[in-house]
C-alpha cells in the first residue's frame, strides 16, 4: 500500500465550499427556528420588494442563461421553462407574498392530550432544518423553493441547474436581502455557485449538516439523486400525466381540457402526455379534439384503433405509453371503459396527476378513488398540478412518493413535529 496520504472527499477544493455552505447553513437554520413568524413573513415581503426592484438586473441575467442553453442546444420546451419575462419575475415576486400570507406553518399545536398521570403532552410542528435543493432549468423554482423554506424556519441550499446560473444567483441575491432586512441570516439561503456537476454529489454526501434533499427535474437527475442520497430525499418524479374521456363527457369541455391539459405550457410536470378515450364515443369526440391539437402544433401518436378513426395520428410504440415528453407531442390511446382506463393509468402513470372527464359522478368518484396518483381530477385540466392553485402560495415540487409529503410540497409539507412533554415532578413507576 502507498504510504502517500489519501485526501479525503473535503480536502476537496468543491466538497470544501460546498461543506462551509453547509456548515453556515446549519447554523442558520438554527436561527431561523427559533425566530418569530412575522419576521419570517417580513423577510418574504422583503424579498418580493427587492425582485421587483432588481427585475432588470434578473431578467439581464436569464438573457446571459438563454444565451447558454442556446449554445447547448436545448429544445424549445426546455427553453420555455427557463425564460423569464418580466410577467414571470412578478409572479415570483406575488408569489412570495402569497407565500407570506399563509398561516405560520412553525409551532402549531398538531394534537394535545393529558395522560392519567398529569403529563400534559403536544405534537408541535417543527422545521426539518436544512433543506437541499436539486433542480433544473427553471428559475422561478429558486424563488419558489427559498420563500417556501424561509416561511417554514428552514435554511435552504439551492442548486439550480448549470443553463439557469446567473438567474438563480440574481434571484437568491433578492431572497437574502430580504433575510438582512428583517434581522435574519442571508445564509439560510444559499445556493451553490457552480456549474460542476460535482456539487450534487458533494451535497448528497453530507448527511451531518443536510437534513433533507428535495430533487425536481429529469428522470436521470432523480435517479441519480436517490441511487447516492446518504440523505433522506422527498421525491418529485417525471409527470406521465393522463387525461382520460370517459362515455359521458362532454364534448366541448373535453376538447377544452384536453387542449389545454397538453399545450398551456408544455415543458411543465403536469402537462398531460397521454390521452384515453372510450371506444364508444372515440369515432364521433375524437376528429375534433385531434383538429384542436394539431391545430396548436402536436403530434399525436395512437393507437391502431386511434389511427383508423384519424390519419393525421401517427403509430405509437409500448415505449410512448410510458414517456413524459415536455414537448408538444402526446400518446393515444382507445381503451374499452373505465376499468381499462384506470387500470392503464396506474400501469404507466407515474402517479403525479391525471383527470378524468366525465358527466357521470359516480365513474368519476371511482376514477378519483382507484387511480393511485398524488393528484386526481374531475373535469380539470391537469395543468393545475401546481402549489400556488392549490392556495400554497408556491410548492417546492410534486411528490410522488408516500412518506412524508405527497402531491404539492408546501411551506406545511417542509415540517416534521416533536412532542413536548410537561410534567410536575412525575417519576416512572
Amino acid at each position: 500500500m502507498s504510504t502517500l496520504a489519501v485526501a479525503s472527499e473535503e480536502d476537496r477544493p468543491l466538497d470544501a465550499m460546498v461543506r462551509a455552505i453547509a456548515q453556515a447553513a446549519r447554523t442558520a437554520g438554527h436561527r431561523m427556528g427559533l425566530a418569530d413568524g412575522a419576521a419570517r413573513d417580513a423577510a418574504l415581503r422583503g424579498a418580493a420588494a427587492a425582485i421587483r426592484r432588481g427585475a432588470n438586473e434578473i431578467l439581464a441575467a436569464n438573457a446571459k442563461d438563454m444565451a447558454f442553453a442556446a449554445e447547448k442546444g436545448l429544445n424549445a420546451a426546455m427553453q420555455d421553462r427557463l425564460l423569464l419575462t418580466p410577467d414571470r419575475v412578478e409572479s415570483m415576486a406575488q408569489g412570495l407574498e402569497q407565500v407570506a400570507a399563509l398561516p405560520d406553518p412553525v409551532g402549531r399545536i398538531l394534537a394535545a392530550w393529558e395522560r392519567p398521570n398529569g403529563l400534559k403532552i403536544a405534537r408541535v410542528s417543527v422545521p426539518l432544518g436544512v433543506i437541499g435543493i436539486i433542480y433544473e432549468s427553471r428559475p422561478n423554482v429558486t424563488s419558489d423553493a427559498g420563500g417556501l423554506c424561509l416561511k417554514s424556519g428552514n435554511a435552504a441550499i439551492l442548486r439550480g441547474g448549470s443553463e439557469s446560473l446567473h438567474s438563480s444567483t440574481a434571484i437568491v441575491e433578492c431572497l437574502q436581502a430580504g433575510l438582512r432586512e428583517a434581522g435574519l441570516p442571508a445564509e439560510a439561503v444559499q445556493s451553490i455557485p457552480t456549474r460542476d456537476r460535482a456539487a450534487v454529489g458533494a451535497m448528497l454526501r453530507m448527511a451531518d449538516l443536510i437534513d433533507i434533499i428535495v430533487p425536481r427535474g429529469g428522470k436521470s437527475l432523480i435517479e441519480r439523486v436517490m441511487r447516492e442520497s446518504r440523505i433522506p430525499v422527498i421525491a418529485h418524479l417525471e409527470g406521465n400525466c393522463h387525461v382520460y374521456i370517459h362515455e359521458k363527457a362532454d364534448p366541448d369541455a373535453a376538447r377544452r381540457i384536453t387542449l389545454n391539459a397538453k399545450m398551456r405550457r408544455t415543458g411543465v410536470c403536469g402537462a398531460a402526455e397521454s390521452l384515453l378515450i372510450d371506444r364508444k364515443i372515440a369515432a364521433q369526440q375524437l376528429p375534433a379534439i385531434v383538429d384542436d391539437l394539431s391545430a396548436a402544433g402536436c403530434e399525436i401518436r395512437g393507437d391502431q384503433t386511434a389511427q383508423s378513426i384519424d390519419r393525421r395520428i401517427v403509430p405509437a410504440t409500448d415505449a410512448d405509453w410510458d414517456t413524459e415528453y415536455l414537448d408538444a407531442i402526446i400518446s393515444l390511446k382507445v381503451v374499452d371503459g373505465l376499468p381499462a382506463a384506470i387500470e392503464h393509468v396506474n400501469r404507466h402513470g407515474s402517479h403525479h396527476t391525471d383527470t378524468i372527464v366525465t358527466d357521470d359522478g359516480a365513474a368519476a368518484e371511482r376514477f378519483l378513488a382507484e387511480v393511485d396518483s398524488a393528484i386526481v381530477l374531475h373535469n380539470a385540466s391537469t395543468q393545475f398540478a401546481d402549489g400556488s392553485e392549490f392556495g400554497m402560495g408556491a410548492e417546492i415540487g410534486i411528490s410522488t412518493g408516500k412518506l412524508h409529503a405527497r402531491g404539492p410540497v408546501g411551506a406545511e409539507q417542509l415540517t416534521s413535529f416533536k412532542y413536548v412533554v410537561r410534567g410536575t415532578g412525575q417519576t416512572r413507576p
